[in-house]
């Protein structure tokens, strides 16, 4: 059995993966060595792969790599079965990477775009060859309902539920529409540029607003809130069989 940590800005998302199957899985907001010890209790670690986009204790990854025999860090150093040609790989975001190779490892040799609408909104591409150049990155949800909040003098801080006009008709549903359909109006366009340029584009979407957008859009996806824990467990299983 496969362990999969996925180290976010916010949380940490950890699965067990037996033969390609996902079969459990769990967030929290403090990664430690007794939580992971926990979650793992009663399963047979073979494998551990670790994506972190900040820094994990040294106490932490001390007891993470004792769990099996085989432990995996992501990196753009990390064996893929694709290639980045973005310019500057050492900045590339693992979730990113593993946004793409989740995509890559259930359709091959297509062209993909994938959507990752987390705590920033991320745009990546794989053209059908594996060469992936990267992509754009873009405030999220959350992100623009704070920068509204804290860059005005007047404007509440709203959440995402409620009425979501196509337009306002008092401040919190303007801030509600401005932000969220202005986000799917962003959205969309991405699509249709990409479906422009690249025949039988596939579309991906992943990330904690996934569903919120994905039930909004006109356009075909696949919309798959375990997309990065599926890329890092295929990423795992290509580096222990290579």
């Amino acid at each position: 059995m496969n362990l999969i940590i996925d180290q976010g800005n916010t949380q940490a998302k950890l699965a067990i993966f037996k033969n390609g199957q996902m079969i459990a899985q769990i967030k929290t907001a403090a990664l430690t060595s007794r939580f992971i010890e926990e979650f793992i209790d009663g399963h047979q670690i073979d494998a551990t792969i670790l994506s972190s986009v900040i820094e994990i204790p040294e106490s932490v990854l001390f007891g993470i790599k004792k769990l099996a025999p085989l432990f995996f860090t992501l990196s753009h150093t990390l064996k893929l079965p694709f290639t980045i040609t973005y310019h500057t790989p050492e900045t590339l975001g693992h979730d990113r990477i593993a946004a793409v190779a989740g995509a890559w490892a259930m359709h091959p040799n297509q062209n993909i775009l994938v959507i990752d609408a987390g705590t920033a909104i991320t745009y990546d591409f794989i053209d059908s060859s594996g060469n992936y150049p990267g992509g754009n990155i873009a405030p999220g949800l959350e992100m623009r309902f704070k920068a509204l909040h804290k860059f005005t003098g007047k404007l509440p801080l709203i959440s995402k539920t409620g009425d979501t006009p196509l337009l306002g008709y008092n401040t919190e549903t303007a801030i509600r529409a401005g932000v969220a359909q202005g986000m799917i109006f962003e959205i969309e366009s991405y699509i249709h540029h990409f479906r422009e340029r690249n025949q039988n584009l596939l579309i991906f979407l992943t990330g904690g607003d996934a569903f919120y957008f994905g039930e909004r859009l006109k356009s075909s996806i696949f919309a798959d809130e375990y997309l990065v824990l599926k890329g890092l467990n295929s990423l795992l299983e290509y580096n222990a069989k290579n």
